[in-house]
């Protein structure tokens, strides 16, 4: 629902800019046009595949349409002409955490989606409309991956890249900014992993097999090892492992984690990975495994298309035995509902706070004042 420009001067009227705040809800997008692949897969790259693989920048564009050429082969016709559900899902999962967040706050709090790699809700573009609705305070909130540093820093960049085009000189609009890194850790998303895993036993295979026969792989998302640097979340996916696996280790012994990677080539990527993972249960005696993806929110095709695979090559050397492909927790209203809680916090804490004014025109000459005095400090080694 748009409100019509009447019922936004009232609201202006009613609300000074910095009782407002904008919730940006970051997550991938994904692509549902099958033209749309090769400019995808070039943001892709030079946002991620620059933070880890050594490849020239003149490399994208071809690269991009080589991948398109894959990926159009997998969705068209191994998948019989796959759409992803992600950005459908998506909406659904900010409609529902600014329903429970208005319930409280009213049209004061509004939640807003950019996607890293699609128009037209790249996050310059969704920045641009939330300065031009009035908002003076902005909670930047990656959603998609629970827990790779890696991925919440790409949203960061965008949103930093955004704000730096803005400035012309003068007083920034931001007034007062807060950030949610990651739910790794939140008690209510753990106990809710364990007992959708729990629920699906109890459904389809605890008449059928003893609790130490059905393996369970909690599926992360995958990690390189290397990245030029940046932490890339590997500490943040493993505790979020270990802490739904103690959940569940008492009754089901057979646990593995299984890292969802991306296999480029020259990368060392966090291992297990689901496959092997779900071999290694099966070695142990496992007669049903059970995929979890506990490191995704939001289904995409990595979910979705790459865990299907995943079965389909364990299947063909384990036939018999029971596989079972979970969803992630998409727009469940009990996740919905503790992903408003998290942002209520940073609400309250925003809308407490006084608005600063940032004025980027008076940077420079604090700037160069400390470059000189490091340029002496080192002189004297």
């Amino acid at each position: 629902m748009v409100a019509t420009p009447e019922q936004r001067q009232q609201l202006k009227a009613t609300t000074s800019p910095t009782d407002k705040v904008a919730v940006l809800l970051m997550g991938y997008g994904e692509v549902e046009s099958y033209d749309d692949f090769a400019n995808y897969n070039e943001q892709a790259l030079n946002l991620l595949t620059a933070k880890f693989a050594p490849v020239p920048t003149w490399v994208y564009p071809p690269l991009a349409k080589l991948l398109a050429i894959f990926d159009l082969h997998e969705w068209k016709h191994q998948h019989n002409r796959f759409v992803s559900p992600h950005n459908e899902i998506f909406e659904s999962q900010r409609a529902a955490i600014e329903q429970n967040l208005q319930a409280k706050w009213g049209e004061r709090v509004q939640v807003f989606k950019a996607f890293n790699f699609c128009k037209p809700f790249l996050p310059e573009q969704v920045l641009a409309e939330i300065e031009a609705q009035g908002f003076q305070k902005l909670l930047i909130y990656p959603l998609l991956v629970v827990d790779s540093i890696f991925t919440s820093g790409i949203a960061v960049e965008q949103v930093n890249k955004a704000l730096a085009q803005v400035t012309n000189n003068s007083e920034h609009w931001v007034k007062g900014m807060r950030y949610i890194p990651s739910f790794y850790n939140q008690p209510a998303y753990i106990d809710l992993m364990a007992r959708l895993v729990e629920e699906k036993i109890a459904q389809e295979l605890a008449n059928s097999y003893l609790p130490s026969q059905i393996g369970i792989v909690l599926m992360n998302h995958g990690c390189p090892h290397e990245a030029k640097g940046f932490t890339s979340g590997i500490d943040e996916s493993q505790a979020l492992y270990e802490l739904v696996r103690e959940k569940l280790i008492d009754r089901y012994p057979l646990i593995s984690v299984g890292w969802l990677n991306h296999q480029t080539p020259l990368i060392k990527w966090t291992q297990p990975n689901a496959e092997l993972a779900a071999k290694n249960l099966l070695e142990l005696g496992a007669k049903a495994v059970v995929f979890m993806p506990i490191g995704f929110a939001t289904e995409n095709h990595e979910t979705l298309l790459d865990v299907d695979h995943i079965i389909e090559d364990v299947r063909r050397k384990y036939a018999n035995v029971t596989y079972i492909k979970m969803s992630c927790v998409n727009d469940n209203p009990a996740f919905c509902q503790m992903a408003a809680d998290w942002a209520d916090v940073q609400i309250t804490a925003l809308i407490s706070e006084e608005a600063k004014s940032v004025n980027p025109s008076m940077v420079p000459s604090h700037h160069h004042h400390d470059h000189h005095h490091h340029h002496d400090h080192h002189h004297h080694h």
